[in-house]
C-alpha cells in the first residue's frame, strides 16, 4: 500500500505507506546495509546519495484505485533518498572531519537541484534523525531527502507567516530574527561572519538550535562558497556542542527549511534556516511529544531558552 489520502479537517495530505514497516531497525555494524560492503552500498565510497529501498514516495507509484466523493486519495509521486555522509560507520556529524562536512552540504546542494527539476516535485526536504530517540533506524551517519509532490503543512505555515510579517513590517521576518537576537546576544550559541546560530525567543524544545544564514537566501544551493564552507563548520560546532553537553551521543532532528518548487506560491520572501530539535531536556530526561503538543501544535519548553542557548554557548569545542 502506498497512496496519498487527504484530510479535510485540517487540508492536508497523508502519506500511507506499508513500505516503511520493513526498514531494518538498529543492525549490527557487521550486518549495516550502508556500510561498504552492505546491501546497499557493496562498492567502497566516500559519501553518497541514493533512492530509499522502501520509500514513502516514489517516481512511479502504483496506479490506484481513485474512491470518487468524500474519500479522496492521490498516487505517491515523490523521491525518497538515502545520504551517506561517510563511510565510517562509527563516527557522526560533530566527529566527521570539516572537509567532509564541506562535501556533504556541496551534496546537499547537488540533490536538491537535482530533484527540483522534476515538474512533480514541489518541496524538497533535507533531514536527519540522529538516535534511537528520534526513530532512527540505522545507526551509521546518514540522512534522507524527501522531494514531496505538496508543500507540506507546516512549511505553508512559515511561508503565510513570512508573507504575513512582510505585509505589515516591509521587512524580511528571519532577517528581522538575525538582526534582534545578535543585537541582544542572550541566545547566542555560535557565530561566523555569515551564520548565527541560536536558542529561539520562541525554542519549542529545551535545547533547540536554529542555524540562520544572515544574508537573505531563499534554498540551500544560493549560498556562496565561503559561505557553504561557513556553514559547515556551523552544523559541525553545534552537533559537537550537543555532544559536549551531557557528555554523551547527543539524539536530534535537523531540518532544512527552504522555499518550495514548481508552484504558485510565492518563495522570495522565505528565508533559508535549519532547525535542530533535540528530545533532551537533561542528561537522563526526554521531552516527550504529548497530547498537547501532538494535538495542537501547542508546545510547552520545560527549561528557559537564555538557560539552554547559556549552556550551550559554555560546551568547549576542540580542534575546530
Amino acid at each position: 500500500m502506498l497512496e496519498l489520502r487527504y484530510n479535510p479537517l485540517t487540508d492536508e495530505w497523508i502519506i500511507v505507506s506499508a513500505e516503511t514497516q520493513r526498514r531494518p531497525v538498529q543492525p549490527s555494524q557487521q550486518s549495516c546495509p550502508i556500510c561498504a560492503g552492505g546491501i546497499e552500498l557493496p562498492e567502497e565510497y566516500d559519501l553518497v546519495a541514493f533512492e530509499n529501498r522502501f520509500p514513502a514516495l516514489k517516481r512511479q507509484p502504483p496506479q490506484i484505485h481513485e474512491e470518487g466523493g468524500f474519500f479522496q486519495k492521490a498516487r505517491s509521486f515523490g523521491v525518497c533518498e538515502v545520504v551517506v555522509y561517510t563511510k565510517d560507520h562509527n563516527t557522526a556529524l560533530p566527529g566527521m572531519p570539516l572537509k567532509q562536512v564541506e562535501k556533504l552540504v556541496e551534496m546537499w546542494i547537488d540533490r536538491t537541484i537535482e530533484l527540483s527539476k522534476h515538474d512533480f516535485v514541489k518541496y524538497v526536504f533535507i533531514f536527519e534523525n540522529r538516535g534511537k530517540e528520534v526513530g532512527a533506524s540505522l545507526s551509521h551517519p546518514h540522512g534522507q531527502i524527501y522531494a514531496f509532490p505538496f508543500v507540506p503543512k507546516r512549511v505553508q505555515a512559515k511561508i503565510e507567516a513570512m508573507g504575513k510579517w512582510y505585509q505589515e513590517k516591509k521587512e524580511c521576518l528571519i532577517c528581522q530574527v538575525v538582526g534582534n537576537e545578535t543585537k541582544d546576544r542572550k541566545r547566542i550559541v555560535y557565530e561566523t561572519s555569515s551564520f548565527v546560530a541560536l536558542v529561539p525567543f520562541y525554542a519549542r524544545f529545551p535545547f533547540e538550535v536554529h542555524v540562520y544564514p544572515k544574508r537573505h537566501v531563499t534554498t540551500v544551493f544560493e549560498l556562496s562558497s565561503r559561505e557553504r564552507s561557513e556553514f559547515a563548520k556551523v552544523l559541525k560546532v553545534v552537533t559537537a556542542k550537543y555532544d559536549g553537553l551531557f557528555d554523551q551521543e547527543f539524539p536530534y532532528m535537523m531540518m532544512f527549511f527552504q522555499k518550495p518548487f514548481n508552484c504558485n506560491l510565492r518563495s522570495d520572501l522565505f528565508h533559508f534556516h535549519v532547525e535542530f530539535n533535540p528530545p533532551k531536556r537533561d542528561k537522563d530526561k526526554i521531552k516527550w511529544m504529548a497530547s498537547v503538543e501532538t494535538g495542537t501544535w501547542t508546545f510547552i519548553n520545560p527549561v528557559l531558552p537564555e538557560e539552554s542557548a547559556r549552556m550551550l554557548r559554555e560546551v568547549k569545542v576542540e580542534g575546530i
